[in-house]
C-alpha cells in the first residue's frame, strides 16, 4: 500500500503481518485528529475489544499540528507536537487493541482543497484492503470545518466503490458539537456502559490535548453519561453512557 504523504505510517499494535491485520478488519473509523476516534468511535473499539471475531482499525487523517497548548507544551513548535500526538495514538492504538492504525499525515489544509484527490485515493485503497462492515466518521453537522472535510472525502472515497466494497453501515458521531438536537427516531444511539475504565484510559492518553488546555476526557464522559440519562423523559435509564450518530448510510448507496 503507497499512501501520499511521505511522513505517513500504518502501525499495527500486535505485530501482525500488514495483509492479515488489514483482511481482519471488521469496524474502521476514519478520524480527522489524533483523539477524534476515540472520542466519537468507542461504540466500535469496544465491539472488538476482545473479540476474536471482530477487529476495530483507525484512520487519522491530519497531523495535527495546529492543537493548542500550554502547560509543558506551551512551547512545541508545530513538528514537536506532532511527534506527540502521532506517539498517543499509537500508545491508543496499542491499549484499544486495534488492529490497524493508519496515520496519514495530511495538513488541515489538503483535506479542505477539494481540487487534492490524495486524500480520497488514500482513502480508497484503505477502503479496498480492509472492506470493513461498519465505518464511522465525523457526523455531517459537526462544529469543526476539517471534521466535515474528513466526512465529505471519505463519502467521496466510498461513493467510487463498486458495491461489494461498500459497508453495511457508515455512521457520523459525536465530536465537535453533540447529536442530541436529532429526533429520537432519526439518532442512532449506542449504548457504551461497558469497560468505563477503558473509555477513560484512551481518552487519558492525549495527555498533550489535557494538560495542554482541553478537558476531553471529563466533557467526553460526561456528555455520554448525559445522554443516557436525558435520552428517554419517561423511563428507567437502560444505560450508563450513551454516543449518539447519524445514520449517513443511504449516501453511498443512494448517491
Amino acid at each position: 500500500m503507497k499512501l501520499a504523504q511521505p511522513g505517513a505510517e500504518i502501525f499495527v499494535p500486535d505485530g501482525s503481518p500488514l495483509d492479515i491485520a488489514l483482511s481482519r478488519t471488521t469496524h474502521l473509523a476514519v478520524g480527522a485528529h489524533q483523539d477524534d476516534i476515540e472520542i466519537m468511535a468507542y461504540d466500535g473499539i469496544l465491539a472488538c475489544f476482545q473479540n476474536p471475531d471482530k477487529w476495530f482499525s483507525a484512520v487519522t487523517v491530519t497531523n495535527g499540528s495546529g492543537s493548542p497548548r500550554t502547560d509543558i507544551y506551551a512551547n512545541y513548535t508545530d513538528e514537536e507536537m506532532m511527534k506527540v500526538r502521532r506517539k498517543e495514538q499509537k500508545k491508543s492504538a496499542v491499549v484499544g487493541e486495534y488492529s490497524v492504525q493508519f496515520l496519514l499525515d495530511y495538513p488541515s489544509s489538503a483535506i479542505k482543497d477539494k481540487s487534492n484527490r490524495s486524500p480520497v485515493d488514500d482513502l480508497k485503497q484503505i477502503l479496498l484492503a480492509t472492506k470493513p462492515e461498519i465505518i464511522y466518521t465525523h457526523n455531517l453537522a459537526d462544529k469543526h470545518d476539517t471534521h466535515v472535510g474528513v466526512a465529505i472525502r471519505l463519502i467521496q472515497a466510498l461513493r467510487e466503490l463498486k458495491d461489494e466494497y461498500k459497508p453495511q453501515k457508515l455512521y457520523g458521531c459525536e465530536v465537535w458539537r453533540d447529536l442530541d438536537w436529532m429526533t429520537d427516531e432519526d439518532k442512532v444511539p449506542f449504548d457504551v456502559s461497558s469497560h468505563e475504565n477503558l473509555q477513560s484510559a484512551l481518552l487519558g492518553i492525549f495527555d498533550s490535548q489535557i494538560s495542554g488546555g482541553k478537558r476531553y476526557d471529563l466533557a467526553t464522559m460526561g456528555r455520554r453519561k448525559a445522554h443516557a440519562t436525558y435520552f428517554a423523559s419517561h423511563g428507567v435509564d437502560t444505560a450508563t453512557s450513551l454516543i449518539f450518530g447519524m445514520d449517513l448510510t443511504p449516501l453511498i448507496t443512494e448517491p
